[in-house]
C-alpha cells in the first residue's frame, strides 16, 4: 500500500495528470480526475488521497453538484479555491449536454425527449427553475431559456415574458419545463391552474405550447401525456 507521500514522488506513469496526457482522460478514475482538479493534497495526504475521502462522503459527482458549501467545507483540506473548482467543473459537464443541442438541435417526438435532456440538470437544484424550450417548425430544439428561479416552494414565471422569448426567437412552439425540488413530479394545483394560463395564451399568441413537464428525482410528469393540456398542438408521436 501507497504511503501519504505526494504525488510528485510517485513514478510518473502513476501521477493522475501524466497518466491523462499519456492514455487519455477516459483512463483515470473518478478519484484520479477529482485529484487532478485540486491539484495539491494537505499535510500527511495526497491529492489523490484528499479526492478519494471526498467520493467517500458524497459517494458519487451528482450528490457533489447539490450538496451545501457548508457541507464541503467540514472536509479537512478543502478551502474556498478547491470547492469552486470542483463546482465549477461539474457545472462544466452539466452544461455540455445543452450546448451539444444547441450545436445539432434534435426533434423532439416524445415527453422523454425534453425530460431527458433537462433531468440531469433540474433533479438535484435545490429551488425551483422554469425553462422553456424553443422549437422550430419541425420541432427541433433550437433554444433552452431559463425564464426564472423561484423559492423552494414554488417559482413564478411570468407569461408574457415566456412569449416574449418565444416571439424574439422566432419559435413555431415552446415546451416548458420546471423541477420540483421535493423530488416528486406530481403537478400542484397551482402548477395546473398555471400550465392553462400558458396554454389559453400559446393559442392567442398562435405559438403552441405543446407540453409541459415537471422533473422530480429521476421521474418526471407530462401534462400532454396526462391528457391535461388542451392545446391545440400535440407532441408528434
Amino acid at each position: 500500500m501507497r504511503t501519504s507521500s505526494g504525488i510528485k514522488s510517485w513514478p510518473r506513469s502513476e501521477r493522475p495528470r501524466e497518466k491523462l496526457l499519456s492514455e487519455g482522460e477516459h483512463r483515470l478514475s473518478r478519484g484520479e480526475l477529482l485529484a487532478i482538479l485540486l491539484r495539491t493534497g494537505v499535510k500527511g495526504q495526497s491529492a489523490l488521497e484528499l479526492a478519494r475521502c471526498i467520493l467517500a462522503v458524497f459517494g458519487s459527482f451528482r450528490a457533489m453538484s447539490h450538496a451545501d458549501i457548508s457541507r464541503w467545507r467540514e472536509i479537512k483540506g478543502l478551502g474556498d479555491a478547491k470547492i469552486a473548482q470542483i463546482k465549477a467543473a461539474i457545472e462544466i459537464g452539466r452544461r455540455f449536454r445543452e450546448e451539444a443541442l444547441e450545436e445539432a438541435p434534435c426533434r423532439i417526438s416524445a415527453s422523454a425527449d425534453i425530460a431527458g435532456l433537462l433531468m440531469p440538470r433540474l433533479r438535484d437544484l435545490k429551488k425551483e427553475v422554469f425553462k422553456i424550450a424553443l422549437l422550430d417548425s419541425r420541432n427541433r430544439v433550437r433554444e433552452l431559456v431559463e425564464v426564472t428561479a423561484g423559492t423552494v416552494n414554488q417559482a413564478y414565471p411570468i407569461v408574457r415574458e415566456i412569449f416574449h422569448h418565444a416571439l424574439q426567437h422566432h419559435a413555431a412552439a415552446i415546451i416548458c419545463v420546471h423541477n420540483h425540488p421535493s423530488g416528486n413530479p406530481a403537478p400542484s394545483p397551482e402548477d395546473k391552474a398555471f400550465t392553462q394560463r400558458l396554454t389559453t395564451a400559446g393559442d392567442t399568441m398562435q405559438i403552441p405550447m405543446l407540453d409541459h413537464i415537471i422533473i422530480g428525482d429521476n421521474e418526471y410528469f407530462s401534462f400532454a401525456d396526462a391528457g391535461l393540456l388542451q392545446a391545440k398542438g400535440t407532441v408528434p408521436v
